[in-house]
């Protein structure tokens, strides 16, 4: 019989530098998770990836046992790697922070597209324009 959900809890944690302190710490507690277990196997589990933050879903069940899944990394940190900026702009409708290429955009969404909501390249790279234009990056398509 499958076990029964208590809840589901999701965070961005940075890849291989989980620790206890908040959001992660006061999160676990209270779903009872054991939460120096969960934080060793995130990091060794994402220690290749590290210097980007990634999203986690973890099922906390009812007997206080978990199973968690780590997505790829947000798409705003795969885009500022791509392009190799450090940052969006701090005012996005009047100041740009760059320009994304398609060949640019088309890597990013490879990368991104096993957490989208569509199996379509075409669609993914649109989506990635408009993740880049809400961080005032212009787009060449």
């Amino acid at each position: 019989m499958a076990k029964k959900i208590a809840s589901i809890i999701k965070l961005n944690i940075n890849a291989g530098k989980g620790t206890p302190a908040p959001p992660v710490g006061p999160a676990l507690g209270q779903a009872g998770i054991n939460m120096m277990e969960f934080l060793k196997k995130f990091n060794e589990m994402t220690a290749p990836q590290i210097g980007y933050k990634l999203p986690v879903e973890i099922t906390v069940f009812e007997d206080k046992s978990y199973s968690f899944v780590v997505k790829q990394p947000l798409m705003s940190d795969l885009i500022k790697a791509a392009m190799g900026i450090e940052r969006g702009s701090s005012n996005p409708s009047k100041q740009s922070a760059g320009r994304l290429t398609k060949d640019k955009a088309l890597e990013v969404a490879k990368k991104k597209l096993p957490d989208l909501n569509t199996d379509d390249l075409e669609q993914a790279i649109r989506i990635v324009a408009g993740t880049a234009r809400s961080m005032g990056i212009d787009t060449d398509f």
